[in-house]
């Protein structure tokens, strides 16, 4: 099964289309499936005085969140720019929303395939329902949240709507980096163990072996931040990957994927070529007379393994020898 790679661009544009361009070419030069964007209105996200986190005040200088984000909104032009040049560049536009008229506006233009409830939003009952009566695929990230949270947004989305065949969870560790010892990836079977869902990672740590271990553990979608530069200005950038890592984040898993194979334990096409080279087989240990009886003084297992199995050594023990046989020589019956 395919993993869906979402490449997390959030709000790693600064405010700049330019830049959000680029991380769309960029994206799909890496070969994710999805470009993510965040999609708000600072006055309908945010109260005027809310703080910002201890990470984007370190990143940002900013002490309240309604000034930090105002500079990152996109428009109703900018998205439409943007949905654009994902056509261009063959790959599929996504964006979170975070308040009703975001989501309205991502609605008019068309262009979700899925809809995502971003961690904060998962005990906004209001949202929940609203975006939920859309009947669209949705993922909901966990972030902060405990089980009983989780299951209480299961619930709402389901009762407006939407089957639970269409939810994907995602497991998450809401911190810009999220520390690598506070991850917790078994919960994410934990999530698929106690709902029957789908499963997926918003991966926040630094570097991709986190997001390549979770697809290991059947994680059906990988969100990971990603920005053209780690040392531009913005709350997020230090907790992103660079182009070159987000390249190597969708190779690695696409091998991952090659690997995990379909489960079943048989010998492969490669395997048989080295079959005879690795196995052994039934030798002489010493000369053997012609009707002389085999015993473990005169027989050894060694390569090749094109004679006589070792797995029939109780087998060929007591029998005489046919024929006269030379050290090292295959035995035959």
């Amino acid at each position: 099964m395919k993993t869906v790679i979402i490449a997390e661009a959030g709000v790693n544009h600064n405010g700049d289309i330019a830049i959000a361009k680029a991380l769309v070419a960029e994206a799909a030069s890496a070969g994710a499936d999805f470009v993510k964007f965040q999609t708000f209105k600072a006055s309908n996200l945010v109260s005027s005085d809310a703080p910002t986190a201890n990470y984007q005040q370190e990143n940002t200088g900013e002490a309240l969140q309604h000034e930090m984000i105002a500079k990152l909104e996109l428009s109703r032009g900018d998205h439409e720019i943007l949905i654009e040049e994902c056509k261009r560049h063959g790959i599929r536009f996504f964006s979170t929303a975070f308040d009703e008229n975001s989501f309205d506006l991502l609605m008019e233009l068309d262009c979700l395939e899925m809809i995502k409830v971003p961690s904060g939003e998962i005990n906004n009952l209001p949202l929940l329902r609203y975006m939920a009566g859309y009947g669209k695929p949705i993922i909901l990230s966990t972030g902060m949240a405990i089980l009983g949270e989780v299951e209480a947004a299961i619930d709402i989305i389901e009762s407006a709507g939407t089957p639970r065949s269409e939810i994907t969870v995602l497991h998450c560790t809401t911190e810009y980096p999220a520390p690598t010892d506070e991850v917790n990836l078994r919960a994410m079977i934990a999530l698929k163990n106690a709902f029957g869902v789908k499963v997926g990672y918003s991966d926040h740590t630094i570097g991709i072996e986190v997001s390549i271990a979770a697809v290991a553990l059947g994680a059906t979608i990988i969100e990971k931040h990603f920005t053209l530069d780690r040392t531009l200005p913005g709350p997020d950038h230090n907790a992103s990957l660079e182009p070159a890592e987000l390249r190597s984040l969708v190779n690695s898993i696409r091998n991952v994927e090659l690997a995990l194979g379909d489960g079943v334990k048989r010998r492969t096409k490669s395997e048989s070529c080295n079959l005879h080279i690795a196995r052994k087989s039934i030798v002489a240990r010493r000369p053997i007379r012609v009707g002389e009886v085999f015993t473990i003084d005169n027989l050894a297992v060694k390569r090749p393994g094109t004679g006589i199995s070792p797995m029939r050594w109780d087998e060929i023990l007591g029998r005489r020898a046919i024929r006269g046989f030379d050290t090292d020589e295959m035995i035959e019956i």
